[in-house]
């Protein structure tokens, strides 16, 4: 049963369960001071004023299912270190389900980003790729995961955590269930069957190439719809807005005019929403114009965020 946009209320999302499977981490904040330059090499010298720890990766997007009143299952690898045992508290803080699986060899993927004067002015990458065991026992929790939600959604985040994808999804297809997909990479064939990819412009670009007109674009992107059996593409095309494209043909939104403040985490909240309302009856159509005005709400804060219900409906 379709449902139509202003009849989605707190009590359906409140039933709404989706599963988010993928690459999960740990986003870290130093604030800090920047009154010199270096003597030793033209950098400025950040005195730490504050740190600060958030959910990233596949975390932010459950965060993002749960912000919104749904409920959220998160199934990931971590590795067995601090950035582990951190990530661990913030998740039980939330409301998220974890299902985490760990890996001693692994390094728990950290983001540092270190701001000074209202901007980012440095990022550092803490990471490696997950044990082939540890992954395929993720699959065995998968298919013990499926039947108590509607909706799984894939965050490709290029770590490793999704192996296994290609079966993923055949078995949840197979047991009747939407699954949206935040791709990663120019092998888009690992996705086959899914129900509908996000990719931003930047992604689709280095799979179908550039494009030279919306006509062009049009014809790419439903000839990789169809090669992928997927029932549909959503491509984010951040000012732009997006465009859905569908058995029915193309469907596109316009962004929500607003200051954009930072864009981390934007593709996070829009997925998250997408398929938060699918999980809770909306069609794709039906969701995407309110997945886009989370994603315009999200860009006017700073860093990894989410959107409430409140503000997703005001």
């Amino acid at each position: 049963m379709k449902t139509s946009l202003l009849s989605v209320s707190p009590t359906q999302l409140s039933q709404a369960h989706v599963l988010v499977v993928g690459d999960v981490m740990l986003d870290r904040y130093w604030y800090g001071a920047v009154d010199r330059i270096s003597p030793e090499a033209p950098v400025p010298v950040v005195r730490i004023t504050r740190e600060e720890n958030r959910l990233g990766g596949c975390a932010n997007v459950a965060y993002n299912v749960v912000s919104l009143g749904a409920h959220a299952s998160l199934l990931s690898v971590v590795g067995d270190d601090e950035a582990s045992h951190l990530l661990e508290d913030l998740v039980a803080k939330t409301g998220i389900t974890p299902h985490l699986g760990r890996d001693a060899q692994l390094k728990t993927t950290v983001k540092l980003r270190v701001i000074g004067r209202q901007q980012q002015l440095l990022r550092v990458d803490f990471e490696n790729t997950p044990q082939n065991e540890v992954l395929a026992s993720q699959t065995d929790q998968f298919l013990k995961l499926l039947s108590s939600h509607h909706v799984v959604l894939f965050s490709d985040y290029g770590k490793g955590g999704l192996a296994h994808v290609t079966q993923m999804i055949a078995a949840a297809r197979a047991a009747g269930k939407a699954v949206l997909i935040d791709p990663k990479g120019s092998d888009y064939s690992r996705y086959s069957g899914a129900t509908c990819i996000t990719p931003n412009r930047a992604e689709l670009e280095q799979v179908i190439g550039k494009w030279h007109s919306e006509a062009e674009l049009n014809q790419k992107a439903h000839a990789l719809r169809q090669a992928l059996q997927l029932e549909a593409l959503l491509l984010t095309r951040s000012e732009e807005g997006m465009t859905l494209f569908d058995a029915q043909g193309e469907l596109h939104v316009s962004a929500q005019a607003r200051e954009v403040f930072d864009v981390t985490g934007a593709g996070d909240t829009v997925i998250a929403t997408l398929a938060t309302l699918v999980a809770a009856g909306l069609s794709l159509r039906d969701a995407m114009p309110l997945a886009n005005k989370a994603g315009g709400v999200v860009v006017g804060k700073f860093g990894t965020a989410t959107v409430s219900y409140e503000e997703l409906f005001a």
